[in-house]
């Protein structure tokens, strides 16, 4: 995922990515497991080990939905955009049915979740003149399927004037507005621009593997 990512965001900004969503992670688990112990009133919240960096992977893969949405993976079928909900999706399933697991689950969902909210809102962006990604592609609601978007916009929606203090009105189809002028990179051709710069380094970088494949099969003969 590094590979894919690091050459669009520039080393800078990858390492960022890493700090920020770690930290807010961990502030994120820790926060819920004081919660959980005061509502709960057992102990064990507060003793559980909780670490790792399964987390920042969870956000690795919100950020590949973001750059290359409609590649497709030849092994799983599907489209990337639907990494991040097929890695949640698993992750609870599994943790019915192993408890172990059940304590890496908050760290994957919350990883997930500052990851999205890192490069929605705050990730800059050197073409543009604003901060973050406010296309229609990237909403929260597009981590779940159609049928259920009409339920998570409206609340997702409230969350977002909530915490970020914005309301999504001014998104529309030409981007954030300032005095009714699209900002700078906020409309959809920005989008399909960094689409597009995903797929092809995708692509370049399949194509640099397949060939020095080639060359080590020669090698031997």
């Amino acid at each position: 995922m590094g590979k894919l990512l690091e050459p669009i965001w520039g080393s800078k900004e990858f390492l960022k990515f890493i700090f920020i969503v770690n930290f807010l992670t961990s502030v994120c688990v820790f926060t819920t497991a004081i919660a959980l112990y005061y509502i709960m009133r057992e102990e064990n919240y507060l003793y559980m080990p909780l670490s790792g960096f399964h987390g920042v992977l969870a956000g690795f893969l919100v950020g590949i939905k973001q750059i290359v949405p409609d590649q497709e993976l030849s092994l799983l079928k599907i489209k990337a955009k639907w990494l991040p909900s097929l890695m949640l999706l698993i992750s609870i399933a599994i943790s019915f049915f192993t408890p172990d697991s059940a304590t890496y689950l908050p760290t994957l969902i919350f990883g997930a979740y500052m990851g999205w909210i890192y490069l929605r809102y705050f990730q800059r962006k050197p073409e543009a003149k604003h901060r973050g990604d406010p296309s229609e592609d990237f909403a929260f609601s597009t981590f779940f399927p159609e049928f259920l978007r009409p339920i998570i916009d409206p609340i997702a929606s409230m969350f977002h004037r909530m915490l970020c203090g914005k309301s999504e009105a001014s998104t529309n189809a030409q981007g954030y507005t300032v005095g009714g002028a699209p900002l700078i990179g906020s409309d959809p051709i920005e989008a399909s621009r960094r689409r597009e710069r995903g797929a092809r380094a995708l692509e370049e970088r399949l194509a640099a593997e397949r060939l020095a494949a080639g060359k080590n099969s020669e090698e031997p003969q």
